[in-house]
Formats: C-alpha cells, structure tokens, sequence
C-alpha cells in the first residue's frame, strides 16, 4: 500500500470514527469508494443455513443495496445459493466477482443470480470475508456497473471494510440514547461555553445576569445527564446540538 493510499485510509478511519448510525457509515464509505465504481454497499453476518427470511435480513449491519434486488433476493432465497456468499463462507481472500466466473458459470442456479444482480447496476463487485470476534463468518460487498481497483486499492478497501464493518457492530451493541431536546437559549449558552466564554461573558452576549446562565447551563447539564461544564459541552457536540 502506496504511502498517500495509506494517508486517505487513516483519513478516512478518523472521519469512521465520528460516524453515528449505520447510514452515516454506508454514506462514508460510498463516498470513499465512488472513485473506483462502488455505488452500492451491502455487509453483514453469513446466516445459518435453514434460517427464514426474516432472520436472514436480521443479519444485514450495512445497507445501501438496491431495494428492489433486495426484495427478490431474500424473497427467492438467493442467499444459500449466491457464489459470492459461498466464497464468503469457503475462503478469507477479498475477491473480484469477476473472478467467480469460472465458477459460477457452471452452475445455472448462480448464473442466474449474477446476471439478475446485473439488472440492478450490480455488475461488478467486489467482497471482503471477515471474521467476528464472536468467530462470525461476514462479507463486506462493494458493487456498480464496473469496478476498477489496482493491488494496493484493493488493500486499502479490504482494510476500509474491515474498520467499517466494526465500527457498525460497535454502533448496534451500543444502546444509542436519544437526543436531548435543549431550548434555543440552552444551546446558544452552551455553545458560547464551547469557545471558552465565562459564565459573566456568555450574559454580556445573551443579554441575561451570571445568574440566568448558570440556570440555563444547570438545566443543560440535567438534560443531557451531565455533571459538569465540559461534559455538557462535549455531549451537545456528539448529539450534533452544537458545533
């Protein structure tokens, strides 16, 4: 790997790390992706095999899959019998789906199912095997109309997948605790705080006593579950109340 294709890796490593929901993710890594001919994305755990549709789809951390190829897909129960899942399942080498022809072709069953796969803009993919700490087998599938990836691209999507794939089972575990609804002049006093103002400059600006900011600042901290200053302020930035 290229020394400026590891740079845009930790580039991108740091903005997966403020993502806050698996949408933020997929949007991340299209973005990321785009360049080489990626416009969709879809990963998630390999199901066990007899599981219904249902739970088949409960497997899915990542979506940004046609939504009509994804009806089919599971309605036809295309999973078990897809190549690249079987490739998935069977190998820990990223692939291109091209070179799952030779394979594939003889099998009308998944020959199928590529070439379906093709009428959504699904031409051309490629997928990352991973492995859980949980020892769960999961794929990671970037796919478009045509993929053109060097050997070091090929790494640095592997290694993109393998931190995307994780952080969005971090961010499924993790009880997400809904947004505190602040008032106007709760947020404008906290982001006044956020820039270093004192509790006497934050009034000078709000028009209000010391007194009235340490009401509104007090009743901040209580709605967001905070106990001081700097955790509020650092709280309302994660929930996106302040910048």
């Amino acid at each position: 790997m290229s020394r400026k294709v590891f740079d845009q890796t930790l580039e991108f490593i740091r903005n997966l790390d403020r993502t806050r929901d698996a949408a933020d993710i997929c949007s991340q890594m299209i973005q990321a992706a785009r360049r080489f001919g990626a416009e969709y994305l879809l990963a998630g755990t390999i199901p066990v095999p007899g599981e219904n549709r249902r739970q088949q789809i409960s497997n899915i951390l990542l979506n940004q899959w046609p939504p009509e190829w994804t009806q089919r897909y599971f309605a036809h129960g295309y999973i078990f019998r897809d190549p690249a899942i079987h490739a998935v399942a069977t190998s820990m080498s990223p692939f291109l789906w091209t070179e799952l022809e030779p394979a594939y072709r003889r099998s009308p069953e998944a020959r199928r199912i590529m070439e379906e796969a093709g009428e959504f803009s699904l031409r051309d993919g490629f997928t990352v095997p991973l492995v859980t700490l949980e020892g769960e087998v999961a794929g990671f599938s970037l796919a478009g109309e045509h993929l053109e990836l060097s050997p070091s691209e090929r790494g640095m999507l592997t290694l993109m997948a393998t931190y995307a794939l994780g952080r969005a089972i971090l961010l499924r575990e993790t009880p997400s605790r809904p947004v505190a609804s602040l008032s106007p002049r709760e947020c404008e006093a906290l982001q006044w705080a956020a820039e270093g103002k004192s509790e006497w400059e934050i009034g000078e600006r709000m028009g209000i006593s010391e007194h009235g900011v340490d009401k509104h600042m007090r009743s901040a901290r209580l709605k967001l579950g905070t106990t001081s200053r700097t955790h509020a302020v650092a709280e309302a930035i994660r929930q996106g109340l302040i910048s």
